[in-house]
């Protein structure tokens, strides 16, 4: 049967506001796995998330490697040593103290890529913007990210890697495009504020509506 909107409570547009406020990009972990079967539970609820023209381009690569595991990481040592150089010279201090990521300590580590090769969805709504391929797998990860967060596992996105890298790494078709590597696991604690406001690096700002 369809449902319209109505059908959700009040009740339940609240918990859903505070769902937003409490998903957190997550950088400090408890090494406890997940339970048996929560990572494709996720991903299924993942994959229910909209794309372009029903193409569902997103790919997931759960890295279990611990070699490649280790040289992720030191791509991700090598990137942030370029992008602390890159700071000017008044914040150095400052990002050096700031954690990125989680990699030593999540349990489980997921790389997502789209793949704009893919014939599903027969190419509608990419013709004159194919990036929204990328924007599909961006879709998905949201939708995990919420997904997790639900059922008190965090999430954290490390953006600070070399695409190049990081495919080669994973050995992955040369269509893919890397869109993101994540770290899923119990968070250490929990915030309804972001880290890097908590740190004084940036503040959220209210929505801005430009009128035409």
């Amino acid at each position: 049967m369809s449902q319209t909107a109505d059908h959700f409570s009040s009740d339940f547009r609240a918990t859903f506001e505070r769902l937003l406020a409490w998903r957190r990009d997550v950088r400090h972990f408890r090494p406890d796995p997940l339970p048996e079967g929560a990572l494709a539970r996720l991903l299924a609820i993942a994959a229910a998330a909209p794309s372009v023209g029903l193409s569902q381009p997103w790919r997931f690569v759960s890295v279990e490697s611990q070699e490649r595991r280790d040289a992720i990481r030191a791509d991700f040592a090598r990137c942030n040593a370029a992008a602390l150089a890159a700071q000017p010279a008044d914040r150095q201090a400052r990002y050096a103290r700031l954690k990125l990521e989680g990699l030593d300590q999540a349990p489980i580590h997921l790389a997502v890529f789209a793949d704009p090769s893919s014939g599903q969805g027969h190419g509608l709504g990419r013709m004159t913007m194919p990036e929204t391929s990328a924007y599909s797998a961006v879709m998905a990860i949201h939708t995990l990210w919420l997904a997790a967060r639900a059922e008190g596992i965090g999430l954290g996105w490390v953006s600070i890697l070399d695409p190049a890298n990081i495919a080669a790494l994973l050995d992955v078709p040369a269509a893919w495009q890397f869109i993101g590597y994540l770290c899923l696991g119990y968070p250490v604690a929990d915030h309804d504020t972001p880290e890097l406001e908590r740190l004084g690096w940036e503040r959220r700002a209210a929505p801005s509506l430009v009128l035409r």
